[in-house]
């Protein structure tokens, strides 16, 4: 899906004095990753929160908690793995030509 572009510092990015508008999925992605429950109030359910999992040595919980919120948001969720320390995600948007 398009969406509006946040840079690195998480601001609106802006090129040639306009804002960017591009494709999000994994921005989407990333968001949903790093917020934790409780940080949106508008939805305090929302959000993986990735650092409340590091100390954990089972990786199920992590991994479950990916999958149903991808879900929620409307992703369809393909696979969800962590191997060697990489976690490696196959989900996309139902409709990825919007």
């Amino acid at each position: 899906m398009t969406d509006l572009i946040l840079d690195d510092t998480k601001d609106l990015a802006i090129a040639d004095n306009d804002l960017v508008v591009d494709w999000s999925d994994e921005q989407h992605q990333k968001q949903l990753l790093l917020t934790p429950k409780g940080q949106l109030k508008q939805s305090l359910d929302v959000g993986v929160g990735l650092g409340s999992f590091l100390k954990d040595d089972e990786v199920g919980d992590m991994l479950l908690e990916i999958r149903k919120q991808f879900t929620k948001d409307g992703m369809q969720v393909n696979s969800v793995q962590y191997n060697n320390g990489q976690l490696i995600i196959d989900a996309a948007y139902g409709d990825s030509n919007s």
